[in-house]
């Protein structure tokens, strides 16, 4: 099931694993799904100032 129009993604990741991360992110007080969004957003983000450092654009916010 998605939510809010976004597609579905399916990781593999062992079942002790999968339920320890399910405490961390309840002592975070976030949903697994959102802790990952944000963990992928943050890599992308310095990816895209990585590849334009090394074009040689100007770092964008």
């Amino acid at each position: 099931m998605t939510t809010k129009g976004l597609p579905g993604r399916v990781i593999r990741i062992d079942d002790e694993t999968w339920a320890d991360y399910e405490k961390v992110c309840d002592e975070k007080g976030l949903a697994r799904a959102a802790d990952i969004r944000m963990y992928v957003k943050r890599e992308v983000a310095a990816w895209r100032r990585r590849q334009r450092a090394e074009a040689g654009e100007s770092p964008k916010s």
